[in-house]
C-alpha cells in the first residue's frame, strides 16, 4: 500500500500533521507513507522515522504553473492507493482528484467534496488535551485505521551532532549551569500575530527580575532590528541577561539550541509547537485574533500554558476569532502586560521548582 499525506503551508502545520504517519504505521508496517510539505518546513520533519519520502512544494512551483504541474505529474506516476488532505484547499484537493488513488480523505468543503471517495467534517470544540488542531487530524485517519483512543504527540528528531554544536555554544558563551536558560519567541509569523514590542519588554523585566535567566532570542538576521528594538526597550538589568548573538542560524539549529532550553516563551505560533516537539515547557501568547482552543494543545499537563485576550475580555469575542483579524493592533493595545505577568509567573513557578 502507498499512502500521500498532503499538508502545505506553515511549519506548525506541518509538524502536526507529522502525528499522523505514527498511527498509520502501527496500522500498516509495510505501507509506504509519504510526505507533501513546502520546502521552507522540510526540517521539522528531518530523520522522521515513520516517513518514507518528502516531496517538497518549491517557491517556484507557487507562481509557475509549467513547475507545478511538473511536480503533479511525478506525483500522480507513483499511482498512490490512498491520498489524506490535510491541507483542504483547491489547489490540493485537484491534485488529489488527479491521483485517481481509491481512497482520497479529507475535510467537507461543498466545492471540493466532489474530489474526495471519503469526507468528514472537523470538530468545532473539544475538551481534550491534544486540542482542535490535532483531533481533528486525527479524524482524517480513522477511515483507514479506525478510532483512536491515544493519540501520539508530534516529534522532532535531533541528531546527536546537532545537539552537541548547540551544546558547545552554549558552554563557550557561559550560558546556563545554574541559571535557568529561556528561549524568547519575540516575534511572530507576521505583524498581526506580534505582541507588541513595548509591551514584550515588559515580560522580560518581569521575567529576568523574577528568575535572573539567561536569555536567547529566536530572530533570524534579518529580523535583527526588531531584535535591537526590543533590547533599547528592556531595563539595563534585563540587557544583561539577553543573549542576542547566540541564535540558530538555521532551522534545525535553533532546534537544537531550543532542546537545550529550561523553556519556551513568547508568541504563539511555530516555534511553540516545535517546542512542544521537543518536549520543552512552553508559554505562549496569542494573537487576539487567533482561536485558541486549535493550539492550546498539552496544557493540561502544567508544563504548558497560554494567555488569550479573550481569557481577560470575553464580552469583546461575539464571533469567531478570525473575524477580528483587521483589528488586532486596537485589541493588542489592551492586551497589557499586567494580565499576563502574573499568570506567567504561575508558570514560572511550576518549571522551575
Amino acid at each position: 500500500m502507498k499512502i500521500l499525506v498532503i499538508q502545505h503551508k506553515m511549519i506548525g502545520d506541518v509538524l502536526t500533521t507529522s502525528l499522523l504517519f505514527e498511527l498509520l504505521r502501527e496500522k500498516y508496517p509495510a505501507a509506504r507513507l509519504d510526505y507533501l510539505i513546502n520546502a521552507s518546513t522540510q526540517a521539522v520533519v528531518a530523520h522522521h522515522p515513520f516517513i518514507d519520502r518528502l516531496w517538497v512544494f518549491t517557491s517556484e512551483m507557487e507562481t509557475s504553473k509549467k513547475s507545478a504541474n511538473l511536480f503533479q505529474r511525478e506525483i500522480v506516476k507513483e499511482k498512490y492507493d490512498v491520498v489524506i488532505d490535510v491541507y483542504a484547499k483547491l489547489r490540493s484537493a485537484l491534485l488529489t482528484k488527479a491521483t485517481k488513488a481509491s481512497k482520497r480523505i479529507s475535510y467537507f468543503k461543498w466545492y471540493t467534496q466532489p474530489m474526495y471517495t471519503q469526507t468528514v467534517k472537523p470538530a468545532s470544540s473539544s475538551q481534550k488535551n491534544e486540542g482542535l488542531a490535532i483531533e481533528n487530524r486525527v479524524l482524517l485517519v480513522e477511515p483507514l485505521i479506525g478510532p483512536v483512543s491515544e493519540i501520539p504527540k508530534p516529534k522532532i528528531y535531533l541528531q546527536p551532532a546537532e545537539l552537541q554544536v548547540a551544546t558547545k555554544m552554549l558552554e563557550e558563551k557561559k550560558i546556563g549551569g545554574a541559571s535557568s536558560v529561556f528561549m524568547i519567541g519575540i516575534l511572530g509569523s507576521g505583524l498581526e500575530k506580534t505582541y507588541p514590542l513595548p509591551y514584550m519588554a515588559t515580560l522580560l523585566d518581569a521575567i529576568v527580575e523574577y528568575t535572573s535567566a539567561q536569555l536567547l532570542f529566536n530572530y533570524i538576521p534579518k529580523q535583527q532590528a526588531e531584535a535591537d528594538t526590543l533590547i533599547s526597550l528592556c531595563a539595563k538589568k534585563t540587557r544583561e541577561y539577553i543573549h542576542k548573538d547566540v541564535y540558530g542560524k538555521d532551522l534545525r539549529e535553533f532546534l537544537a539550541l531550543t532542546a537545550q532550553c529550561d523553556a519556551l516563551i513568547g508568541n504563539e505560533g511555530g516555534a511553540v509547537n516545535m517546542a512542544k516537539a521537543l518536549g520543552i515547557p512552553t508559554f505562549s501568547i496569542f494573537a487576539p485574533w487567533i482561536l485558541k482552543e486549535a493550539w492550546n494543545s498539552y496544557e493540561n499537563e502544567g508544563t504548558n500554558a497560554s494567555v488569550h485576550l479573550k481569557d481577560f475580555y470575553p464580552s469583546l469575542y461575539q464571533k469567531h476569532p478570525k473575524h477580528y483579524k483587521k483589528q488586532f493592533a486596537g485589541l493588542y493595545r489592551q492586551f497589557a502586560p499586567d494580565f499576563i505577568i502574573p499568570e506567567l509567573k504561575n508558570f514560572l513557578n511550576r518549571i522551575t521548582t
